[in-house]
């Protein structure tokens, strides 16, 4: 099947000190950390998309433009949406945002390539030689 604008996605986390901005060195307080966000995001993008393409290939995340909102504190379950609003070629656009209840905690926008996850791999790895 192929890609289609609308495909979602649905990414899910407990705040856990673990994933906090003081854990992550982002900041100092024990709440959701940006960067935590940013990723729950990219893995809703990624799960949107993935089961849409050929064998061997994959998604990397290349720009994000987001807002963080508010702060999250550790025991709450922060969800991050994300929908694919835009496609050209292999460059992949989709909305992303993030929800702490029903809450609106951060918003945005994220772009990934279309890539042959073996070639990808290949050409990092060339780059220790």
């Amino acid at each position: 099947m192929p890609l289609t604008l609308g495909l979602r996605s649905e990414a899910a986390a407990l705040v856990v000190p673990e994933n906090t901005a003081a854990a992550a060195g982002s900041g100092a307080l024990p709440v959701f950390a940006t960067p935590c966000m940013i990723a729950l995001m990219e893995k809703a993008a990624l799960e949107a998309v993935q089961p849409y393409l050929e064998e061997g290939q994959g998604t990397v995340g290349t720009r994000i433009e987001v807002s963080h909102l508010t702060a999250t504190p550790v025991g709450m379950t922060v969800r991050a949406e994300a929908e694919l609003t835009d496609i050209d070629r292999r460059r992949l656009c989709f909305s992303v945002r993030a929800y702490a209840g029903d809450e609106l905690i951060g918003e945005g926008r994220h772009e990934r390539f279309i890539i042959d996850s073996e070639r990808f791999l290949q050409k990092a790895q060339a780059k220790l030689k």
